[in-house]
């Protein structure tokens, strides 16, 4: 009788296991303001690769200059030339890396309070329907989820007011 109970106990409790699932790409994709911060990120870019255009433009218009001019120079300007060239062409890089960096940062500065909301709205939306666990299909490592897992993505665009 003692393992009849016993079993009907941990029966009883299993059921009551809820487990959902969301993918999260698709939630941040539906955010509103995930377009604005996606506009801006563009801008930015735009704005940089503006930059290192006009860089290279300037690099290309020395070389043409130095190259047309080599023959007539002396040593000495030949060889300044030649050093100006390198140290353009080390800027040029170091805008590259510097760019790349400052990208990174300004996605960081402009998603992470959108990834943060969205992920306050998963977890009240976990609590309130008491879910034990929610799994994000998103990442690709969920190999299967049973039919019986919930996809809280409707719930979760309700909470955020998002149709």
């Amino acid at each position: 009788m003692v393992v009849a109970l016993a079993g009907m106990g941990f029966s009883v409790q299993a059921q009551e296991l809820k487990f959902g699932h969301i993918n999260s790409q698709e939630l941040l994709k539906a955010m509103p303001e995930n377009d604005s911060a996606q506009a801006q990120l563009q801008r930015y870019a735009q704005q940089l690769q503006d930059q290192m255009d006009a860089l290279q433009v300037e690099y290309n218009r020395k070389l043409q200059d130095y190259q047309a001019q080599q023959g007539q120079l002396t040593d000495l300007i030949r060889k300044t030339k030649e050093q100006e060239l390198i140290d353009m062409q080390k800027n040029i890089q170091n805008f590259q890396a510097e760019a790349q960096q400052d990208m990174q940062k300004k996605q960081q500065e402009l998603l992470q309070p959108i990834i943060d909301k969205a992920n306050n709205a998963i977890k009240e939306v976990a609590r309130e329907n008491g879910f034990i666990y929610i799994f994000d299909v998103a990442g690709g490592m969920i190999l299967y989820y049973s039919e019986k897992s919930v996809d809280i993505l409707p719930l979760v665009k309700k909470k955020l007011g998002i149709e």
